[in-house]
């Protein structure tokens, strides 16, 4: 961080992805309104245009390339904005992506933390404590799987979910968030303890993640909101902001995810 209370927010992003570079910066602005900390946006994209695993996994191989870049701005944290591309590489790999990129950043002589979507997912829940959940992705039913998959290998179990079998990543961006307020009404369970109203982080939701908490009467995340949360508690702050949910609500600002699945 080069000036005192003012800090660069990495994002490495798919080449097609709009979303994260609207969502997570609403969210950092929505902190601007409670604390006097300022940010700036900076990204570097990793080429992908369809969702599948074939393309996810040629992505990926890109993401060191764009730390690197990144570091060479002297980012204060990189977030590593496609959760479905770590996921479908195999159980945990979050942590070896994060551990990864942040050596090459280190590498680089600007040492900053990494975090990945997948990960922040997966912290996000196990800070609301998050047992059991349901969960909406828009993929294409064997990538929803996948992505179910590695969220129960970390401890969570997924009671039911809703694939919209969306390839194009574009087609992804243009869903309507208004379906997500019905599509959550019906798929919601008495034993969910969080409702995961988009488990990709191009699908955007955040319009309505906060009536859709009001209306079922207990936590709604997004992958966007979790990856938020967790970039704000890697450079030491606290993570709120306004209208986004309980995560980012003021109950869980100073809140780091349990070293270990919950039991």
């Amino acid at each position: 961080m080069s000036v005192a209370g003012r800090y660069r927010i990495g994002q490495i992003v798919p080449s097609s992805n709009v979303t994260m570079e609207t969502e997570v910066p609403e969210l950092f602005r929505r902190r601007e309104q409670l604390h006097p900390e300022r940010f700036t946006f900076h990204s570097s994209r990793m080429r992908m245009t369809e969702v599948t695993a074939e393309k996810l996994a040629a992505m990926d191989a890109e993401s060191d390339r764009c730390a690197v870049e990144l570091s060479d701005a002297h980012v204060d944290v990189l977030g590593y904005a496609c959760l479905v591309a770590i996921m479908s590489i195999g159980p945990g790999y979050h942590r070896t992506s994060e551990a990864r990129l942040r050596e090459a950043t280190a590498d680089n002589g600007a040492d900053a933390p990494v975090v990945t979507s997948a990960g922040a997912l997966v912290d996000g829940l196990r800070i609301l404590g998050a047992r059991k959940v349901v969960a909406i992705t828009p993929y294409l039913p064997e990538l929803a799987r996948t992505v179910m998959d590695y969220i129960e290998g970390e401890g969570v179990r997924v009671l039911d979910h809703v694939a919209l079998g969306v390839p194009g990543n574009l087609e992804v961006a243009a869903q309507d968030q208004r379906n997500l307020v019905r599509i959550a009404r019906e798929l919601d369970r008495p034993d969910a303890d969080v409702v995961v109203l988009s488990a990709c982080v191009q699908m955007p939701s955040l319009d309505v993640v906060q009536e859709v908490e009001d209306e079922l009467g207990k936590p709604v995340v997004s992958t966007a909101i979790c990856t938020a949360h967790r970039m704000m508690r890697a450079i030491g702050l606290p993570a709120e902001a306004s209208g986004a949910g309980s995560l980012l609500g003021g109950d869980y600002a100073l809140a780091d995810a349990p070293t270990e699945a919950l039991s």
